[in-house]
């Protein structure tokens, strides 16, 4: 039986193991999909597990999203570009660190038919998925990408992959068209970020990486003033579905059964 893990610290919050055990008996296959909290230092451990075949794959989420590719042998081309892993499988006796976040992000996006070209977008956070954002609202030609976050050497550092973006201090809410919570605020109850989303009025939209809890305060502020508003969800499932591609050879539909299922 094959084995796969995602791993993370928080990982209590994550639907993964739900996902991929639903397309995993739905395709017939002969494995299990676990989720695995851990510290940055259980990093090299894991990955020698999948050379010596007790895992089979890791799916990669904050914080280690970076952290985890100096134990990797290759990364794909838009690992590389981000510095960002969250698919990990073994070929030919190396480790491949594979980025699906891109394709998960700007998929979700073309599923709500909103066409980013010609927009601002202001994302607040910096964390391991938000190369992969940059790097998808490039590639669907947003007119400028803006970047706040509270620690302004992990922003510097982006400025350093992705020039063409503009740093701002937390804090500072500019104009945006689109606004992004890259941040893991929303994942506690008692999340506050402490910024007046309304000041620019109606019509933009809210975008919360978050897709569990549904509701947080960045997508109660999405659902005001007009404001268009969606989460991390669909996201989440693309971002998956290419993923379980890449280590099963098959591509798992996405059926309203199955979201059902996963919002029981």
């Amino acid at each position: 039986m094959k084995k796969f893990l995602v791993i993370g610290n928080p990982i209590e919050h994550s639907l993964s193991p739900q996902l991929h055990n639903y397309w995993i008996k739905t395709n017939n296959l002969n494995a299990i999909y676990g989720k695995l909290e851990i510290f940055e230092s259980d990093l090299p451990e894991l990955c020698n597990s999948i050379k010596k075949g007790e895992l089979d794959g890791l799916n990669v989420t904050v914080p280690f999203k970076n952290t985890i590719i100096p134990y990797l042998d290759i990364l794909s081309g838009n690992a590389l570009r981000t510095q960002s892993v969250n698919t990990v499988s073994l070929n030919k006796g190396n480790l491949i660190g594979d980025n699906t976040d891109i394709d998960g992000f700007e998929l979700s996006i073309k599923k709500m038919n909103y066409d980013i070209s010609d927009k601002i977008v202001l994302i607040l956070g910096a964390g391991g998925v938000v190369p992969s954002i940059i790097c998808a609202l490039q590639r669907m030609n947003a007119s400028k990408i803006v970047l706040s976050n509270r620690t302004k050497k992990k922003a510097d550092h982006l400025k350093e992959l992705f020039k063409e973006i503009e740093i701002v201090e937390w804090g500072s809410l500019p104009e945006f068209d689109m606004i992004i919570n890259a941040t893991t605020m929303g994942l506690k109850k008692n999340d506050k970020f402490g910024l007046n989303f309304s000041l620019h009025g109606g019509n933009k939209l809210f975008y919360d990486v978050i897709y569990t809890p549904f509701s947080t305060e960045f997508s109660e502020a999405g659902n005001s003033l007009d404001n268009q508003n969606e989460n991390g969800f669909n996201m989440f499932l693309f971002q998956a579905q290419k993923a379980f591609n890449i280590w099963h050879n098959v591509e798992p539909e996405i059926n309203q059964e199955l979201i059902r299922f996963l919002k029981k």
